[in-house]
């Protein structure tokens, strides 16, 4: 992650990159979470993405959050407490 690059765009431009998707909204749920586990001053710990993209379609949830997990690879997933994830295929 470049020095002032906010988590959340890396996640979006992994993501975009990944799965050319129609849709995709990723929110930084952060401060929703204040005075829980694994909460950070200034965010950047807790996400929530939505994605549509074609490629989802011919796989189960568990294959669609294994396959994002591995496209966002250890860098971003040990950096970030949570992340919900909203998946379809076109």
């Amino acid at each position: 992650m470049k020095k002032n690059e906010r988590m959340l765009d890396q996640i979006e431009k992994i993501l975009q990159d990944s799965f050319d998707p129609i849709e995709l909204v990723v929110l930084d749920v952060s401060e929703a979470h204040r005075g829980h586990s694994g909460f950070q001053e200034g965010g950047q710990s807790h996400f929530e993405v939505t994605i549509v993209a074609a490629c989802f379609s011919t796989m189960n949830r568990l294959a669609q959050h294994r396959a994002i997990h591995t496209a966002l690879g250890s860098a971003v997933m040990e950096k970030i407490h949570a992340l919900a994830l909203k998946v379809r295929g076109t």
